[in-house]
């Protein structure tokens, strides 16, 4: 193929990636539509599931806690010291979930899950908390927040069922379960001094914890969550929660409910989202082909299979890449991060696109490929950034915030947003498009550790 015509064709393939500003809004007001549906009734296309949460931070909060946090691949144990002035000590482990166990039983992943908290109290907490207030160590019980980042139905702050698995669990016999009570079950059979307090979506804890943090008067509205997966939480009137039997005595007196919209899911039958070749093949590679249309066109786990796809069939077609064989043909072979680090590049030759090809793929490339690269890369990238800044606009229009507020705080976290270069100016794009000038007032700001942080400040809550 000629050099030009390589250039044409991956222009050609980035332009199907392109939203207009008339398809962002027509975005926006759907998922402001399918929001409105979650919050009368269940059962509806968007979960918007009640978190139970019914009170955001403001910094003074003080006390020790536990977190973990099952969120994918990894499984994380906390100890967060809130200090009471918007900081916090935090002490972590991290393990990887064996795969067999995310396909195995849920005696054998909860029962994991548990000797990882009982290792992190061996290793870090034993002494401390033998010294405090003269507890017995077996006496003490800890408070723990679980942030499990797959859809549950929540019924309670520290109670909730499995609907479905995401993110390539499928541990069958957890569906319909409570998970809190799986994992309470592991921690009583090992006598930990634990108790599991509240039940966290990964979203809710990013909320709770930039609330914590963030700087100056404005509350966090909007807790974000752009890494492997995507999903939003935000806090909304509780008279609006209608689906919600409101008569509980714990909400008496409260004016708000944190709800987790589960936006993966948002417009599965694609009435308005965006599709190429590509999606719709990527789609039907999946466990769950039809579902998380909105997750499979934005998250970190399938933003490097998007860009595989495209590659492999420019290879096959004798546009890129000269080797008689290769990697490209392995089903997510290739990681999200190279998107992030392509899009870093912009030295003139691309130096870095061509080690990060040569040293993931093992394959040279001619400049005219980097390019090639480069130009389709950007396009996956910037369509991740501008759906996820519409579905934001369009929860900021639902709750009317940037009328009542001066400043309209959004706490993110994941690799996606924190990693790829420019990822925040994208999405006010489109919120531009959605808000007009009210995007000014919206603080877009990481909020680090969200479901460390987030879960142990929902404990405290609880």
């Amino acid at each position: 193929m000629t050099t030009s015509s390589l250039l044409e064709e991956a222009a050609s393939i980035s332009k199907q990636f392109d939203v207009s500003k008339d398809r962002l809004i027509a975005i926006s007001n759907e998922f402001i539509r399918l929001t409105d549906l979650g919050l009368k009734s269940d059962g509806m296309p968007m979960a918007m599931i009640p978190s139970f949460v019914t009170g955001v931070p403001n910094g003074t909060e003080k006390g020790t806690f536990l977190a973990v946090d099952l969120g994918g691949t990894n499984f994380r144990v906390c100890s967060i010291h809130l200090n009471g002035d918007g900081t916090f000590d935090l002490l972590q482990t991290k393990s990887v979930i064996p795969r067999s166990l995310m396909v195995g039983t849920s005696k054998e992943l909860f029962s994991f899950l548990a000797k990882k908290v009982d290792e992190f109290i061996k290793t870090h907490l034993d002494e401390k908390f033998n010294e405090e207030g003269g507890h017995a160590a077996n006496e003490h019980i800890y408070k723990l927040g679980f942030t499990f980042s797959f859809p549950v139905n929540q019924t309670a702050i520290n109670s909730g069922t499995l609907i479905r698995w995401t993110k390539g669990f499928d541990v069958a016999d957890a569906v319909g379960k409570d998970v809190c009570q799986l994992l309470q079950d592991e921690l009583n059979l090992l006598k930990l001094p634990v108790h599991v307090a509240a039940l966290v979506n990964d979203t809710v804890g990013t909320l709770m914890s930039r609330s914590y943090s963030s700087p100056g008067e404005a509350a966090t509205l909007v807790g974000v969550i752009l890494g492997t997966g995507t999903n939003g939480a935000y806090a909304e009137s509780l008279a609006a929660v209608e689906k919600l039997d409101k008569s509980a005595s714990a909400l008496a007196d409260k004016s708000i409910m944190v709800i987790n919209t589960e936006w993966g899911s948002f417009d599965n039958n694609m009435k308005v989202l965006p599709t190429t070749t590509w999606d719709d093949a990527v789609d039907l590679e999946t466990p769950n082909p039809g579902y998380q249309m909105f997750e499979k066109r934005v998250s970190g786990m399938f933003l490097g299979e998007i860009l595989r796809r495209i590659l492999l069939e420019l290879y096959e077609k004798g546009h890129m890449f000269s080797k008689a064989s290769t990697p490209l043909t392995t089903a997510w072979s290739l990681d999200t991060s190279i998107l992030s680090r392509v899009e870093a590049d912009t030295t003139p030759d691309l130096v870095a696109v061509k080690s990060i090809v040569e040293t993931d793929l093992g394959l040279p490339t001619t400049l005219i490929e980097r390019q090639a690269i480069k130009v389709i890369v950007e396009g996956v990238g910037k369509r991740s950034a501008l759906l996820a800044g519409a579905v934001i606009g369009g929860i900021l229009v639902h709750t009317k915030a940037c009328q009542s507020n001066p400043v309209v705080d959004i706490g993110v976290d994941g690799s996606v947003f924190e990693f790829y270069p420019g990822y925040e100016d994208l999405m006010r794009e489109a919120l531009k498009d959605v808000l007009g000038e009210n995007e000014k007032k919206v603080r877009i700001g990481i909020a680090k550790d969200g479901s460390g942080v987030g879960a142990a400040l929902c404990a405290l809550v609880a």
